[in-house]
């Protein structure tokens, strides 16, 4: 299993904070070192790549048969019963991110010895095994295959909540664990609107539809976003569309081990402000996923920091025109030393249905 070589990894970032130890209250956090999914969990993770997990009654029993890698303590307060550990003995950073302040000061008064750090366990997240990334395939395949069956079934007069039901139905029937998010349908002037949630309108003719959705598989998050045309669109859409489609083109190919998160949303972003339309192109390029929906790294204009190999990430740009309609096209892939790995393969070519 890999959670003791990620616990090292924890632990090997530790001395640059000045810490004896790590606490770890974030649930996503907890189960990514020890495979333990629950709502009230704790980890301690030593300096010298030791841990303990705390769990209370309900969950005690799944940590033994899930987690026999690491002692294990049962306890309500699962931060108190860490931060009283002999391994929590020195200077014990806690996750700031994570913890709230009521929380914070009522350890201090049993260890008054805590370091807030954030971020330190997400940034060891952000570089994938294998194993995640075979997990993330398969929540693509399903979210590719959902999209095959449903959009067979859309035409004029078919709600934005009724395809939502249909691609969320779907994904079910084909093995997920659940939806990776709430399913965006945006027809018509909604396509506007980048997180519309559908409503009851009735797809009209010539109509672009954008679906932004996602299945869930063993924790692992897929995102995949596709827009389509109901009966023949007009050419000022066919327009925006292909626009959408070549600078997604450009950043899915400027994504590799190496570059930096700013120069991927660059690539993308260059093809829509030469196009004029720079103000109609507001959120980021792209994120990473794993075990969120959105995690780090973040690809977007003032975003520092380099992509590696192994990086899971979404490319998706978009354009916007209020109150007319818009366009979003994104994929999931991983960045590889030889350049991205597509994980979502359903065509970026317009299909008029």
């Amino acid at each position: 299993m890999p959670f003791a070589s990620r616990r090292a990894r924890v632990a090997a970032a530790l001395p640059q904070h000045d810490v004896t130890a790590l606490l770890v209250t974030r649930p996503v956090n907890v189960r990514y070192l020890t495979g333990l999914s629950s709502s009230n969990a704790a980890v301690l993770v030593t300096a010298d790549g030791e841990a303990v997990l705390a769990t209370d009654s309900r969950y005690i029993e799944t940590a033994r048969r899930e987690c026999a890698d690491v002692e294990q303590v049962e306890a309500r307060d699962v931060s108190g019963a860490l931060a009283g550990r002999p391994e929590g003995s020195g200077r014990i950073a806690i996750e700031a991110h994570d913890m709230s302040v009521a929380e914070y000061h009522r350890l201090l008064d049993a260890h008054p010895d805590l370091a807030p750090v954030s971020g330190l366990v997400e940034e060891v997240r952000i570089v994938k095994d294998e194993g995640e990334i075979e997990a993330l395939r398969r929540a693509c395949a399903i979210t590719d295959e959902a999209f095959s069956r449903v959009v067979e079934r859309i035409a004029p007069g078919v709600t934005e909540l009724e395809v939502a039901r249909w691609l969320e139905s779907a994904m079910a029937e084909l093995g997920a664990e659940k939806p990776a998010f709430d399913s965006i349908v945006a027809s018509g002037p909604n396509g506007a609107i980048p997180h519309h949630t559908p409503s009851g309108r009735a797809i009209e003719p010539g109509d672009l539809v954008t679906m932004d959705f996602g299945a869930r598989v063993d924790g692992y998050h897929a995102d995949m976003t596709r827009t389509v045309a109901v009966g023949r669109p007009a050419d000022w859409l066919r327009d925006l569309y292909e626009l959408v489609r070549q600078a997604q083109r450009a950043g899915r190919h400027a994504v590799r081990q190496g570059v930096t998160v700013h120069d991927v949303d660059a690539a993308a972003r260059a093809v829509i402000e030469e196009a004029g339309h720079a103000e109609h192109f507001g959120h980021g390029l792209g994120h990473g996923v794993g075990l969120e929906i959105h995690e780090l790294p973040f690809l977007g204009p003032g975003k520092t920091g380099r992509i590696d190999d192994r990086v899971p990430l979404t490319v998706e740009p978009g354009v916007y025109l209020p109150g007319r309609g818009g366009v979003r096209i994104e994929d999931t892939l991983v960045a590889r030393a030889d350049g991205p790995e597509l994980l979502t393969l359903t065509t970026k070519e317009l299909l008029v249905i």
